[in-house]
């Protein structure tokens, strides 16, 4: 269980990661719908870690991560 929790916030990194580059890195022209597109993945992530660490933790996990990518 333990390792499928890391993969899954290594993915919400991830996405959190390509999402602040969208956003704010070189390509700043991403279109909306590639930042939607990373948004969805980003939910996907979250209902997966939900369903093993509980809804509570994971939108703590998803926050902090979007927080720390996003600033």
């Amino acid at each position: 269980m333990m390792s499928e929790v890391a993969q899954l916030r290594e993915r919400i990194d991830q996405e959190c990661e390509a999402m602040r580059q969208a956003m704010s890195g070189f390509a700043q022209t991403a279109s909306h719908e590639v930042i939607q597109k990373r948004f969805q993945n980003l939910d996907i992530a979250q209902v997966q870690l939900a369903q093993l660490v509980g809804e509570k933790e994971a939108t703590e996990i998803v926050v902090e991560a979007y927080i720390r990518k996003m600033g």
